[in-house]
């Protein structure tokens, strides 16, 4: 079963997002106290903690939300899933949006290891029916 482990916010851009108990999420807008909140396609963004796993082996220790990941999730393989999957997560439905992305210029496990997994594995979606999420909850893909 898939299912999330973490989610995480982070009030400003540019900053590691902490661990909370749950996140709201909203129609045109993403995660409600967010900084990446907004009307746009990455208003979420997700990251399986297998790929995390691959750094810890390179013998860092990485809490969840370390590589701005709002979700952090076991058991489902992200980085393979086409834009446009739909991910019901509790009663939240998620519309994947994007594969990837641009590391940060400063990205700190960049400069420790001269890797990141967020450009390959990080995926990112946006919010097509609200509800709350919470570490715990299956994830379901939707057809």
């Amino acid at each position: 079963m898939a299912k999330v482990l973490a989610v995480c916010i982070s009030e400003r851009k540019g900053t590691i997002k902490k661990p909370v108990d749950h996140i709201d999420l909203r129609i045109d807008h993403g995660i409600v106290g967010d900084a990446h909140a907004g009307a746009w396609h990455r208003q979420v963004s997700l990251l399986a903690d297998e790929s995390v796993d691959r750094m810890r082996a390179m013998g860092l220790e990485l809490e969840a939300g370390v590589f701005a990941e709002n979700i952090l999730t076991e058991g489902i393989d992200l980085k393979v899933l086409p834009v446009g999957t739909r991910l019901r997560i509790g009663s939240v439905l998620l519309a994947v949006t994007q594969i990837g992305k641009e590391c940060h210029n400063g990205c700190e496990i960049r400069k420790q290891t001269g890797f990141c997994v967020m450009p390959t594995d990080g995926i990112f979606a946006k919010v097509l029916e609200e509800g709350t999420i919470r570490a715990g909850d299956e994830i379901v893909i939707e057809k």
